[in-house]
């Protein structure tokens, strides 16, 4: 698994402790939803996408080295994915998503290989 993956990259325009709920996010080919939640702990930063209709009100976990850029301006962050790959994604586990080792795991062999 890339370790790179739970970071931003030094050019995605992130800026520590900016909230980024509510902004849309954009894939590669197009609106994918918008950010219910997200996360800047160092070494698990991530965002959690709202997709609403788009895939039936599903939520999404994105490491944030899926994340290629952040636009504060028009609160837009545009990831490196398709929407296949998204919709592809494990299910994100409310339950799971901080302390379970598998489900990281998980997302990063999915999220990882082309990353």
């Amino acid at each position: 698994m890339n370790e790179h993956l739970w970071g931003y990259g030094p050019t995605s325009g992130h800026t520590p402790d900016a909230d980024l709920s509510g902004y849309r996010v954009e894939a590669s080919d197009g609106h994918i939803g918008k950010v219910g939640k997200h996360s800047d702990e160092v070494g698990s930063q991530y965002i959690v996408v709202d997709t609403g209709v788009w895939i039936f009100g599903r939520q999404v976990l994105l490491p944030a080295g899926t994340i290629t850029a952040i636009s504060h301006e028009d609160s837009t962050i545009r990831v490196g994915l398709t929407k296949d790959e998204i919709k592809a994604a494990p299910d994100f586990d409310e339950e799971k998503h901080l302390g379970d080792p598998r489900y990281r795991d998980q997302l990063g062999g999915h999220y990882g290989s082309g990353h």
